[in-house]
């Protein structure tokens, strides 16, 4: 299936109206999340080292798996929003499964994706459009980590211009979010979660045509 920028971004700005302080009190609870873990790894750090500004490994390690988690969850939260915003909780951004298999994916896409960069740049991109579906797909259909992968490349096979203009834009979208007082965050990061979402939910095939235009209508 076919999706369009335009499409993508008009869905998570309808979605995001419908219920703006839920996607903004969440958005909260991730920073709040985030705040929570560093000063945790750091405390850690400082435990073991003596010294707040020194990393002793194991901080980094807390962060790594902490940082998982909280992606974990901001997965399975925007999939369900862009399913029924009307049920939508923030309830699911606790979903620590499959928490390992989550983990193996994601490592072997950086891994795929910083060899790409580091041979010829290029590949590096195109690994990164190719498999950037793949946790999307751990969580959502709870595949192993090959087959996620496989899968995302299948998706995203024909479209990886498309993706990499919807990636480019929401990366300004959330710039200009960033210089508005930061609080622009606060609104263009679930608009843009909600249209990365929508795309996946498009190009798997699993928003008929009709479906989609009642969603944005």
């Amino acid at each position: 299936m076919n999706f369009s920028i335009k499409e993508c971004i008009r869905f998570g700005w309808e979605t995001f109206k419908k219920r703006p302080w839920f996607f903004v009190g969440a958005t909260l609870l991730v920073f709040l999340a985030y705040i929570v873990l560093a000063l945790i790894s750091a405390g850690i750090d400082a435990a073991i080292s003596g010294d707040v500004n020194e990393s002793a490994g194991a901080g980094n390690l807390v962060n790594f798996f902490g940082s998982a988690l909280i992606n974990m969850g901001l997965t399975a939260f925007y999939l369900s929003a862009h399913d029924n915003v009307e049920t939508a909780a923030t309830g699911m951004l606790w979903h620590p499964r499959p928490f390992w298999t989550y983990l193996g994916a994601f490592v072997l896409v950086a891994t795929n994706i910083v060899v790409g960069f580091l041979l010829l740049v290029v590949p590096g991109f195109i690994f990164f459009l190719m498999l950037i579906f793949t946790t999307f797909i751990v969580i959502d259909r709870e595949l192993g980590m090959f087959e996620s992968m496989g899968e995302s490349e299948r998706i995203t096979r024909g479209h990886k211009w498309s993706l990499l203009g919807l990636v480019l834009v929401l990366m300004l979208i959330n710039v200009l979010g960033g210089i508005a007082f930061v609080v622009g965050l606060l609104v263009s990061m679930p608009v843009s979660y909600l249209a990365m979402t929508h795309a996946y939910r498009v190009l798997a095939g699993e928003v008929p045509a009709k479906r989609a235009d009642a969603v944005l209508a």
